[in-house]
């Protein structure tokens, strides 16, 4: 009779083979399945560099990360695109789980087809907010220039294929809306020009209300099935340790607190405006107690680094900070929940737009 340790090592190449299988899987998104058969012409994003997939590359800002070691890991490696990431960002994985595209293109991209544009892209720009002034102070695309620019993006697709296709192209396909970060974190916490007019409550009010308003403006240009990110855990991203955790680098509990407070009143605006335009699909995507989870589990998801980046230190280094020169980038950023700074993984963003988005895909339809 075999010994137990016999058994154990005939049946490890199987073992073996099974990891690298569960491995393979989940370094790819795969679509999940729409009800009723539903298909999506296009994903339309906009919002601020979580999703922007490069857009910032073309618009004289600060505010950019075309250079390595961002996009180390993208597509064959080595390859910044503008992404704030070293890989995918939630755009592309948003796009891939809607079985619209893998990757979802930054719209001032010069070299796009019309193909690209019929399928969707992003109008989102690094650094941009609810709050107007968050985009002004960084020179970045604001929330209302986005909107106007995906008007100018109906009228090419109007041109390129006629009225009728374009109004079902608008109508049927997924907008995702991701920002208000910035707000707090930059805005509010950081800069003079909020803090002397606003408390938290009532600045946390006027992001609502921005938000609300764009809410508004983009179901009057057609959109019909609108998903919005509550903000994240922002408190708890290694910039917001290093600047306002103490010499513990603890989380942010007033950025944390301030991100519940516009994620409840956020979801109430949706709630309203869910009620008032019957004919639409308004899905809130919280994102803050999936983070959480993972930043108190990371184990759980494969994790082993919550508290800083991959990039330099990993305390403060983002944007031009997270360079070629930045010393003691680590080699491995799949152990890491965060990339840079303030941007978590390819690795974190899969796990967190699975964690928020597979159970709502249906709320859509």
């Amino acid at each position: 009779m075999k010994s137990l340790f016999q058994k154990l090592f005939c049946q490890w190449p199987l073992v073996i083979l099974w990891c690298y299988a569960i491995a393979i899987i989940f370094q790819h998104v795969y679509a999940v399945s729409l009800p009723n058969n539903e298909t999506v012409p296009a994903v339309i994003v906009f919002g601020d560099s979580i999703v922007d997939p490069g857009n910032n590359n073309y618009i004289t800002t600060l505010v950019k990360c075309n250079f390595p070691p961002y996009g180390r890991d993208f597509d064959a490696g080595n390859r910044p695109t503008g992404r704030f990431s070293n890989g995918l960002v939630p755009s592309d994985i948003i796009a891939a789980k809607f079985g619209v595209k893998k990757l979802l293109p930054a719209y001032l991209d010069p070299n796009l087809q019309l193909q690209d544009l019929l399928t969707g892209v992003s109008f989102a720009s690094g650094g941009a907010g609810y709050d107007p002034l968050t985009a002004e102070i960084v020179s970045v695309i604001s929330l209302s220039d986005q909107l106007d620019m995906f008007k100018e993006y109906i009228m090419k697709i109007e041109e390129a294929v006629g009225r009728s296709r374009t109004a079902i192209i608008v109508s049927k396909s997924i907008y995702i809306l991701c920002l208000g970060s910035d707000d707090i974190a930059n805005t509010y916490a950081q800069t003079p020009f909020r803090r002397s007019q606003y408390d938290i409550p009532s600045y946390t009010d006027l992001m609502a209300s921005q938000a609300s308003n764009f809410l508004q403006e983009l179901y009057g240009v057609g959109a019909r099935r609108i998903g919005v990110f509550g903000l994240p855990v922002i408190g708890c991203v290694p910039s917001q340790r290093t600047i306002g955790g103490g010499m513990q680098r603890a989380c942010s509990d007033s950025s944390n607190q301030a991100a519940i407070l516009f994620n409840s009143k956020l979801f109430s605006q949706m709630d309203a405006l869910g009620k008032k335009f019957s004919d639409a699909k308004l899905v809130y995507l919280d994102s803050y107690n999936p983070f959480m989870d993972i930043l108190q589990n990371p184990a759980k998801y494969g994790f082993e680094e919550t508290e800083k980046g991959c990039c330099g230190t990993g305390n403060i280094e983002v944007g031009i900070l997270c360079n070629p020169y930045s010393i003691n980038t680590c080699s491995n950023s799949s152990n890491y929940v965060f990339w840079d700074s303030y941007h978590p993984t390819e690795k974190a963003y899969n796990v967190l737009c699975s964690l928020v988005l597979d159970n709502k895909i249906k709320d859509f339809f």
